[in-house]
Order: C-alpha cells, then structure tokens, then sequence
C-alpha cells in the first residue's frame, strides 16, 4: 500500500505536459486493437510501435524527473494546456500518417489537432479514403480533446478567471483571486487530479450511455461509437457515413448536445452556480431562447415561402423542415457541427439558399462556460444583454439603482466590460485571420467561412457556412498554418493567449 501510494505521489509530480503525453501514448493502443480485429495489420503495427514508442519515452524522461521538487507557477499549466494543443497532435500524427502513406505528415498533423481542439475539420473530403482505425483514432482524439477542455475549464482556467470566468470574477482575467478556487491550498496538480477522478467517469459513463443508445436504433458500431464521442466532445467528427438513421437517433443526440449549453447539466462546482440550479441557470435559459427562436424564424420563413408551391401535403414538409431547422441550430450552437438529415429538406423546402450566415451566427455564440463548446460563449452574451438593459433603464430613471444584488451589479458592470473587451478581441482575430488567409489566395468569401469555423471551433462549417464546400486539401500550406494557429487561438481564447505574453503575471 505504502508503494502504491509513492508510485501515485511521483506521477502526480511529472510535468503536466508529460502526464498528457504519456496518456495520449496508452491511448494508441485502442485503435491498435480494433485495427488487428478487423484484420488491417497494417494500421495496427503504426498505432502499438507509436504507443509503445510514447509510453518508453514518458517512462525514461518519468524516472529522469523523479525525485524532483515541482516548481508550478500560477500560469505553468495555462502553459502546459498551450503546449499540448500544438505539440501533441505532432506526435498523434505519426501513426496516422504511417496508416495512411498517401498523406503528407502536415496534412496529417492538421487532421490531429483539428480533433484535439474539437474544431473537427478535415482534410479528407471522400471519408471512405480513412480506415476504420482512421476513422476511431480521429474521435477517440477530439474525445481526449474534450475531456481535457472540461478538467482544465474547472482546474486551470477557472482558478486564472480565464475561458468565461472573468465575467463573473472580482480579480483580472489571469490573476488569482480569494473565493471559491481557492478556499483550500491545493497545488495545479492536485486541482486536475481532483477534477478529473470528479469529471473523467462522469464524461465516460454519458459516452458509453449515448453509444448503446445509438446502437439501439441501429447505427452501426464504429459509426455509433464515433458519433457518441463527437456528441460530447463537440467535435463534429463523423465516419462519414449519410446520415444519422433518422429522427430517433438525432432525438437522442440532441438531448446530449444539451451538455454543452451550460456546466449546471452535469455539475455545480463553478463560479456559474446559481441557487436554483439549472431551471434559473442563465446560460441554459438564454441557450434555450436561441434554439426556440432560431428554428421558429426558420420554419416560418420556409412554410410561408413554399405552401403555394408544394406538391406533396405541406404538414409532411413542415415538420420535416422544422425537425431539420431543431437539430441543426442545436448542433451549430453547441459547435458541434453535425446537420440533420433533413437539413437539405430545410434548405429546399422553400427554395431558399445556404443560410450559412445564420448558421455562423450560432456558432459564434456558442454553448456554455467550462464546457465543451466553442464560440463566445453564452455568459458573456448574457453579461451584455444584461448591461443593455440596465442601460435603458437608466435612460428612463437615471438615478435608479440596480436591485440584481452585489452579483447582479458585477455582473452589469465589471463582467459586461471584460466581456466587450473579449467580443473586441475576437473581432481583431477574427478579422487578422480573415485578412492572412486572404493574402494566400483564398477568396474572401471562403477566408470569412474558415476563419468562423477555425476561431469557434466548428470544423463542419467549411461544408455548411458557404454557398458550396470548402476543400482544405486544396489550399496552400500558409493558409492551413494559419488556420492551425487559429484553432489554438480559439479553443485557448485570446485572453489566455495574452495572459501567457504578459510578463507581470508570470512575476506575480
């Protein structure tokens, strides 16, 4: 007992990055297994040497770090969460490309951390050209990805008030304050090992939980299997195959979306807390509006646009329209990115085109603080709606005061500032990667499509925000560097970018 408790006491020390690095390497073996299942021997050497490769090396620089007094500062696993979203995918590249021998090695690198951020663009337009292990090793990675981004949200960001928790929080974004992250002297370390034996089981059992029920309704596997792990990690990531298998399973995954939309579904342990749960959760309310609001327009739009020009009974076409406008909203605002099968039915129905500008509008918003969800998330939406409002009040009685509490008040005012200067900061983003991606070749049209769908996260965007498909294969290597570093920007946030730059905090 006394050794098992050492051993555990030495890997709590390692570095961070390494701790991810080793776990990425075990999880190789996965793909391995289910590679030599199905007969591609192939596949499974590249993904048991890389694993092997990746545990011997994390066990030789383990025992080289043994012994060693860890020196954490407050912004070292901001830093160690930065190196592992451009770092690591350079390593999960090397047994791709060793699969798949007619990619290039950056092809492969940009496929890997597309997953890892849970953006879920990809190279390849014709999905039958990956294997079924490509095919898993792709949503196995954007589901480490996600689980990373929710033990990191609570144990990193949320103690820096970075990813959301600056609107609510007393200090400046980066710094730390006196509250609720910091009631107990815990190390970094001991933050991400309490979160993670919270969340790790909670993340797995709704995973596994999502995958029999897909596979009840007939999905197969591999596909089931895939589209269980992109759900909850909102990384969009699909084996390619049409469709979902219709309206029950898209009912299913719908209601597992909802993760995304606020932390209260599945946790109270944030600053977003409220007394009354999730029913007064602001996130979730002001999601909810969105996706009632989005669709109503939609199907309205549609129905009065195509009721004189249907052939076949108009309720048929409305409700599949309206089913289609649901899922698709649902998906887009929680970044995941996956459209119904009825989308095109949505599309049609009225003869209207793409509306791909709706659908980059949702993305932007986002889902929930601490989740898995990209964009700008729905508290600071909320932050500024609720400055507007007492703004307007003022107009009308100037001298009146704020009755929404201490919380409320900070909320109108400090969190609705930082929340502007970050909506500032997503537009100079926003339009730096729009304008870099221009200067390569790509049209601006497609170049304002990509740098949505990089800066949110939401990959599937390249196929749903223009007026056709965006092929990344097709574009020059500047322009997917830039897209990379724009999928680390917005998965990170340009906050925790700045704060990383910003030598005072390293000081203090």
């Amino acid at each position: 007992m006394a050794s098992k408790t050492h051993l555990r006491r030495d890997l709590t020390q390692l570095p961070l990055f390494l701790l991810m690095f080793g776990i990425g390497s075990a999880a190789m073996f996965v793909p391995a297994v289910y590679a030599l299942a199905v007969d591609q021997h192939g596949a499974s050497q590249a993904f048991l040497y890389a694993g092997l490769l990746g545990c011997v090396a994390f066990l030789l620089i383990g025992v080289a770090h043994a012994g060693r007094t860890p020196r954490h500062g407050a912004l070292g696993p901001l830093l160690s969460l930065f190196c592992a979203f451009v770092f690591l995918p350079a390593f999960f590249a090397v047994p791709f490309v060793e699969a798949l021998p007619t990619t290039r090695y950056f092809n492969a690198y940009f496929e890997m951390l597309s997953a890892l951020t849970t953006t879920g663009a990809t190279m390849f337009d014709n999905p039958s050209r990956l294997s079924g292990p490509l095919h898993l090793w792709r949503a196995q990675v954007g589901w480490m990805g996600g689980l990373l981004m929710w033990v990191a949200a609570v144990a990193i960001l949320a103690p820096l008030n970075l990813g959301g928790f600056e609107v609510t929080a007393q200090a400046e974004p980066g710094r730390r304050e006196t509250g609720l992250y910091n009631n107990a002297p815990l190390t970094p370390h001991q933050r991400i090992r309490r979160a993670l034996y919270m969340l790790a089981p909670l993340y797995g059992g709704l995973t596994l939980l999502l995958w029999i029920l897909l596979l009840a309704t007939g999905q197969e596997g591999l596909t089931a299997l895939c589209h269980a792990m992109s759900v909850m990690a909102t990384s969009g990531i699909s084996t390619g195959t049409d469709g979902f298998g219709g309206v029950i399973p898209e009912m299913i995954m719908v209601l597992f979306m909802l993760f995304a939309l606020s932390r209260l579904t599945f946790t109270s342990d944030t600053v977003t807390a409220t007394m009354g749960g999730l029913r007064t959760d602001p996130e979730f309310r002001i999601g909810l509006g969105i996706l009632i609001l989005v669709p109503s327009i939609l199907f309205a739009r549609h129905f009065f646009g195509a009721i004189d020009l249907s052939s076949e009974p108009p309720i048929t076409l409305a409700l599949q329209a309206l089913w289609g406008s649901i899922f698709t909203a649902v998906s887009f605002l929680t970044t995941t990115g996956f459209a119904s099968e009825y989308w095109g039915q949505t599309q049609s129905y009225s003869g209207l085109g793409t509306p791909g500008l709706i659908l980059m509008g949702l993305a932007l918003i986002g889902g929930g603080v601490a989740t898995t969800a990209g964009g700008v998330k729905l508290l600071r939406v909320y932050a500024l709606y609720r400055n507007a409002v007492r703004e307007m009040d003022q107009l009308v009685h100037p001298n009146s005061v704020s009755g929404a509490g201490a919380a409320g008040r900070r909320l109108q005012s400090g969190g609705a500032f930082i929340a502007w200067i970050f909506f500032m900061l997503l537009a100079l983003s926003f339009a730096g990667v729009t304008l870099a991606l221009t200067l390569t070749g790509v049209s601006f049209d497609d170049a304002l499509v990509l740098a949505t769908a990089m800066l949110t996260t939401t990959g599937p965007l390249t196929d749903f925000g223009g007026a056709a498909p965006i092929s990344l294969l097709a574009l020059s290597d500047p322009a997917k560097l830039i897209m990379a570093g724009a999928m680390v920007l917005g998965r990170l946030e340009t906050l925790a970018i700045i704060a990383l730059l910003t030598p005072d905090l390293w000081r203090s």
